[in-house]
């Protein structure tokens, strides 16, 4: 959403289908923290995902900044290295309901040539396994994979581990500029906790009609 406006609108379109909203870099920057507050206040959970990533000592005075803000998931770039993530952990030691921090991995949007073209030369789903590896040496035990490495993922973090999945298409749905994809169910089969869908429902005439179509694939896929 491009600014406050906008993204209290679709709050209230969306007609209680979701409890959880992700206000992400473009909301953020626009409205700045004081958005947080009315969803928060509307009963929403945030996931706030900055995708932080910087030298430790800055990441860890962000993280505390933001376990401040009442959100309940919050992401850093894998990417920052172990040191930056051990930083970013211990920022919320000793913070009362400490927000969720979750390590992106690889982008859904970084294909193999992408990788490539930033000087990774293995493929995506071995850059994501090393990238959560190192994530738990840390002390992370959440992560943000596509839905290609969700199965390897809950193999690695186990039952415990939480897991949020970006680039969910339901069938027949633009594709946009997502590149490793999966259906709800799809997701969910192999091991997802979280899913995170963005346009399919934001693009669509009913937000709500869209989002409760989404809910109950997603329940029949977990009844099955």
């Amino acid at each position: 959403m491009p600014g406050a406006a906008a993204a209290l609108e679709l709050a209230d379109r969306l007609e209680g289908t979701c409890r959880w909203l992700k206000v992400g870099l473009e909301l953020y920057v626009a409205a700045g923290p004081s958005v947080l507050e009315p969803l928060l206040a509307r009963g929403y959970s945030i996931f706030l995902d900055l995708k932080l990533h910087d030298i430790p000592n800055t990441v860890a005075g962000a993280v505390r900044s933001a376990a401040g803000l009442g959100v309940g998931m919050l992401t850093v770039h894998a990417g920052g290295g172990p040191a930056m993530l051990a930083a970013a952990r211990e920022a919320l030691a000793g913070t009362p309901n400490p927000p969720e921090l979750l390590a992106v991995t690889v982008l859904t949007s970084m294909d193999a040539a992408q990788c490539a073209a930033v000087g990774v030369a293995q493929q995506p789903a071995a850059q994501v396994e090393l990238l959560a590896r190192m994530g738990l040496a840390s002390g992370i035990r959440g992560f943000v994979c596509s839905p290609q490495e969700v199965r390897t993922l809950r193999q690695i973090t186990g039952p415990e581990g939480v897991l949020v999945i970006p680039g969910i298409r339901p069938a027949g749905a633009d594709v946009g500029d997502q590149k490793r994809i999966a259906t709800p169910a799809d997701a969910l089969r192999k091991g997802a906790s979280y899913l995170v869908v963005g346009r399919p429902i934001t693009q669509a005439p009913s937000p709500a009609e869209a989002a409760s179509a989404i809910v109950q694939e997603m329940s029949e896929a977990i009844a099955s």
